[in-house]
């Protein structure tokens, strides 16, 4: 396939304009607050701040626990391969799938990234599509409003797209990405290039995509801190709530409520980019099988994602062993990631305190970015999560859903999350992203390729916080990024 990436300059200037300060509580911020060198509490790691910064384990984790760490990260890393094969540990991969491993996505634990190029110049293992359509009848109307399901998969493709297959089959298709490039104009007279990018799908292998798809392009988040989102008290989450922007502020989040598989009832929406899942054991659960095809105890599945409408990739020979529960992971496997997954501890913030640090921390809150951005929390008492038990947290995020705008809309609702609204991504170890994973995208597609894109892309909610940015002087809009590049 030929190159698809075209970049087209619009120029779009955006006047200095005198804007009202945030409603925010006058606070000091030329001494560091108690904690914030812990991002994780107790369980911040104190290693060197390298390639390996997000893959280290809890500080305050027993040494007896440090195996159960050490096994969960192998099976993270494991690379799967087709059945039947004489690894019956390691086989069942596919028939379609993403990625071969769990790391091939989160790198170093780390933040995916959309490709350099479409195919065949470049892959794009740590960014897929995810696929859906409206409901088509009462039934699938139903089914969305009972919150048993979030959304509807495409007939022939499923849930998501999965651009590689076993031996003898093909993969779905290939997404595809062109770029048109904007300006925005700061108040200094600094331009930024903002691309927006635009996505379809080439190459489809079983046939025509239902003419009413839904496109939402998703790079891979990173782990470091997920356990101890996990454990933040949800009546603390849904405290921070404002559906109705009740106090005219111009900031209205709110919670989704997905279905929890495991419990089978509605629960609180934490993870993903519209906080789509509630535990870390369904997210690990729906990544085995959905980007690997890998089967478990707790999504049987050994298909993984193929639909009806595909009859040959259904015949395939699947990986279910007794050993591994009749599943191709067994639950045991999937309780060691989960431990895993729930451990990557931020490390500690060396920087905290430094002069340029404060004085950006004092104008992300006077631009009001910390209205969404919710900077502590302290988590639950959690005698099942010890490590990230009763711990004074600096996630930088309240967990809930905002409307960014029409300009980062998917347009793809999931449960209650609308086409235009996302969770609020953690911000902790946002500066480390370059030394972690080797580029600086952000953003749920990573059209952002640095954090100061990253801001002036929020609409809707966030388009005061952007606007206040735009007109900061030069020295207090540096300030800004040394801040977050400190986190």
């Amino acid at each position: 396939m030929s190159r698809k990436y075209r970049f087209l300059p619009v120029a779009i200037t955006m006047a200095t304009i005198a804007l009202a300060a945030p409603a925010v509580a006058v606070t000091d911020y030329s001494q560091p607050e108690p904690g914030e060198a812990l991002p994780g509490g107790s369980s911040s790691h104190h290693k060197q701040l390298n390639i390996n910064a997000f893959s280290q384990s809890s500080a305050n984790m027993s040494f007896e626990k440090e195996l159960d760490f050490k096994l969960g990260n192998g099976i993270f890393k494991k690379i799967w391969v087709p059945a039947p094969s004489s690894t019956t540990a390691s086989d069942g991969l596919g028939p379609l799938y993403n990625a071969r491993a769990c790391q091939r996505c989160h790198l170093k634990d780390g933040r995916g990234h959309p490709p350099e190029a479409n195919w065949p110049e470049d892959n794009a293992v740590s960014m897929f599509l995810r696929l859906s359509i409206p409901p088509q009848n009462d039934a699938q109307r139903q089914l969305l409003e009972s919150g048993t399901v979030g959304v509807i998969p495409e007939p022939t493709y499923g849930g998501q797209l999965q651009d590689l297959a076993i031996n003898g089959l093909a993969g779905e298709g290939r997404m595809v990405i062109s770029y048109s490039e904007s300006i925005v104009t700061l108040a200094d007279g600094v331009q930024v290039s903002l691309r927006h990018p635009q996505y379809s799908i080439a190459d489809l292998s079983y046939g025509p995509l239902h003419p009413q798809t839904m496109l939402s392009p998703r790079v891979a988040p990173p782990m470091v801190g997920l356990g101890l989102l996990e454990a933040v008290a949800p009546a603390d989450i849904e405290a921070l709530a404002d559906p109705d922007d009740s106090n005219n502020d111009g900031i209205s989040g709110r919670t989704n409520r997905v279905w929890n598989s495991f419990t089978q009832q509605q629960d609180l929406g934490r993870f993903g980019w519209k906080a789509g899942n509630p535990t870390l054991i369904q997210q690990a659960v729906g990544a085995f099988n959905g980007d690997m095809g890998i089967s478990t105890p707790f999504v049987p599945a050994a298909s993984g994602d193929c639909t009806a409408q595909q009859v040959i990739c259904l015949q395939q020979p699947d990986g279910n062993t007794q050993q591994q529960d009749n599943a191709e992971a067994s639950t045991e496997m999937v309780k060691l990631v989960e431990f895993y997954s729930r451990n990557l501890a931020p490390p500690a913030r060396p920087d905290f305190d430094k002069p340029e640090v404060l004085k950006g921390k004092a104008v992300f809150h006077q631009s009001g970015c910390a209205a969404c951005h919710q900077p502590d929390f302290t988590t639950a008492s959690r005698v099942d999560m010890p490590e990230q038990s009763n711990q004074l947290i600096w996630p930088y995020t309240d967990l809930l859903l905002h409307d960014m705008g029409e300009a980062l809309a998917d347009n793809r609702p999931e449960f209650l999350a609308s086409g235009s609204e996302w969770r609020t991504p953690p911000l902790w170890g946002i500066g480390l992203t370059k030394t972690v994973s080797g580029h600086t995208y952000f953003l749920h597609d990573g059209r952002a390729r640095n954090l100061l894109e990253a801001i002036l892309w929020h609409g809707g909610e966030g388009s005061a916080s952007r606007d206040r940015v735009i007109n900061l002087p030069t020295a207090d809009r540096q300030a800004l990024m040394t801040f977050l590049e400190s986190l």
